[in-house]
C-alpha cells in the first residue's frame, strides 16, 4: 500500500511537511469515499492511492462500492451519456430505479462519518437515504457543461442536498446552482505499476505477451470502448497516417462493471477494422493490466485522445508523465494540460486530417516528439500528481468539519 514515504523523491520533504501539517486538523475524523466500481477507469485508480495515502497521514478514511444491478447500470450509462449532451428517454421506472438501487445499498451500508464523499452520478441519491448529520460532497467526473436538460432538473433534487460540489474543470457545472463549487485537478499516483519506471527487460517481455510487434512505430490509443472515446474516429485517422508512415495502431481498453456498452462497441470496432486486424496493422487490447498500460504508453511513438467528451482524460497525464507526445481532443480537461505545439498537440475531435497530420509530423520528427515529451512531464509533475490531489482533498475537509 503506498505511504508518503514513497513520494519524497519526487515531490521534495517540504511538500511531504506541509502535507502532514494540513492534516493535524483532521486527526480523529472518518471519511468515506462510495462510487460504483473497484477498478476500470480513473475514479477507481484515484482512490485505490489517495483513500490509503490519507490512512497514512492520519484521517481514517473508508472506501465503498456501490452494489448495482446489470439494469441498473444500463440506466446510469444512459445517463452518463446524457450528462455529456445524449438524449435520454427519462421514465418514471428509470427514476425509480436509479432510487431503489441506492435505498437497497444504503440498508446493509451504515454512515456515520464525519464526511461523506460520492463520486459520479450513480451513487448520487445516496443523500437522501440518511438522516444528514455531517456534510456530504459530490465529486463529479464527467464533463457537465451541457447535459441533458430533464435529466439535469431531476438529478439537481439530490444535489440541491449537497454542501459542496467539486469538479474538474471552471467550465463544468455551469448551469445555476446554490451550491458551493470549487475545482480540483485529477491525478496519477507516479509510484503506482501503472506510472513507475520499467526496465527493458520488463518492457519486451509484456510486450511480447500480448503480441505487439516493435517493427513499426506504435501509435496508441488508451481508453474504454465508449463511444465518447471515438474508437471508429481513431481508425479514419490511421488510415491517413498509415499513407505516409509504416505505423501500427493498438486501441487498448479494460471492460468496467458499470459500463455496459463495451463488449457492443468492441464488437462495432471490431467489424469496423476487420481487414487491419488480419493484417496486423491494427491491435485491439481488452485486458485490465495496468502494467501492459505502462509498457505502451512509454513504447509507443505517440499517444492519441480522440475524445468527443473528456471530463479530465487521465490517459494523458499518465503518457505526458512518461515524456511521450500526445495528440488530444481540444475538449474537456485536455487543454489544462496540454499547450498546443508546446508539451503536445491539441485538435478539433472531429478534425480528422488533423488529428493525422500531427501525428506524422510527430512520427518523422523525433527530436520534436522528445522535446515535447520533456516538457509534458513538467506540466504533470507541478500539477497533476497524486500528492497534489491530497492536498486539496486535505484543504477541503478542513474547511467543512473544523
Amino acid at each position: 500500500m503506498p505511504t508518503l514515504e514513497a513520494y519524497r523523491e519526487i515531490v521534495g520533504d517540504e511538500f511531504i511537511t506541509s502535507l502532514y501539517r494540513k492534516a493535524r486538523r483532521l486527526y480523529g475524523k472518518h471519511i468515506i469515499h462510495i462510487n460504483s466500481t473497484s477498478q476500470g477507469g480513473g475514479v477507481a485508480e484515484m482512490l485505490s492511492s489517495l483513500v490509503p495515502l490519507m490512512n497514512d497521514i492520519g484521517i481514517a478514511t473508508g472506501w465503498r462500492i456501490l452494489h448495482g444491478t446489470p439494469d441498473f447500470f444500463d440506466i446510469t450509462k444512459k445517463f452518463h451519456n446524457a450528462l455529456q449532451g445524449s438524449k435520454v428517454n427519462l421514465t418514471k421506472m428509470k427514476k425509480e430505479l436509479y432510487r431503489q438501487v441506492n435505498r437497497n445499498f444504503s440498508i446493509y451500508t451504515h454512515i456515520d462519518h464525519d464526511c461523506v464523499i460520492i463520486h459520479d452520478p450513480q451513487p448520487l441519491p445516496l443523500i437522501e437515504c440518511y438522516p444528514k448529520r455531517q456534510p456530504w460532497v459530490w465529486r463529479a467526473h464527467i464533463d457537465l457543461s451541457d447535459p441533458n436538460e430533464k435529466l439535469w432538473e431531476f438529478l439537481k433534487g439530490f444535489i440541491f442536498r449537497y454542501d459542496m460540489i467539486l469538479s474538474s474543470n471552471e467550465r463544468y457545472i455551469s448551469q445555476y446552482l446554490p451550491v458551493e463549487r470549487r475545482v480540483i485537478y485529477p491525478a496519477i499516483d507516479p509510484v503506482s505499476v501503472k506510472n513507475k519506471e520499467l526496465s527493458e527487460k520488463d518492457i519486451t517481455k509484456y510486450l511480447g505477451k500480448f503480441g505487439i510487434p516493435t517493427d513499426k512505430p506504435l501509435v496508441t490509443q488508451i481508453s474504454r470502448f465508449d463511444v465518447w472515446k471515438d474508437p471508429d474516429g481513431v481508425i479514419r485517422v490511421f488510415n491517413l497516417v498509415r499513407k505516409k508512415v509504416d505505423a501500427r495502431l493498438v486501441l487498448c481498453g479494460s471492460m468496467s462493471v458499470d459500463d455496459p456498452e463495451g463488449w457492443e462497441i468492441y464488437e462495432k470496432v471490431t467489424s469496423k477494422a476487420k481487414g487491419l486486424l488480419e493484417s496486423g496493422d491494427v491491435i485491439l487490447i481488452t485486458s485490465e493490466n495496468n502494467i501492459l498500460v505502462n509498457v505502451l504508453q512509454r513504447s509507443s511513438a505517440v499517444i492519441v485522445q480522440k475524445s468527443l467528451r473528456e471530463g479530465f482524460g487521465l490517459t494523458v497525464t499518465e503518457a505526458l508523465w512518461k515524456e511521450t507526445p500526445v495528440v488530444a481532443s481540444n475538449i474537456g480537461g485536455i487543454p489544462l494540460q496540454i499547450r498546443d505545439g508546446e508539451n503536445g498537440f491539441l485538435v478539433d475531435p472531429l478534425d480528422t486530417d488533423g488529428f493525422a497530420d500531427r501525428i506524422i509530423t510527430l512520427l518523422k520528427d523525433p527530436s520534436l516528439a522528445k522535446e515535447m515529451g520533456r516538457k509534458g512531464k513538467k506540466i504533470v509533475e507541478k500539477h497533476f500528481l497524486i500528492t497534489r490531489l491530497l492536498a486539496d482533498y486535505l484543504a477541503i475537509l478542513d474547511s467543512l468539519i473544523t
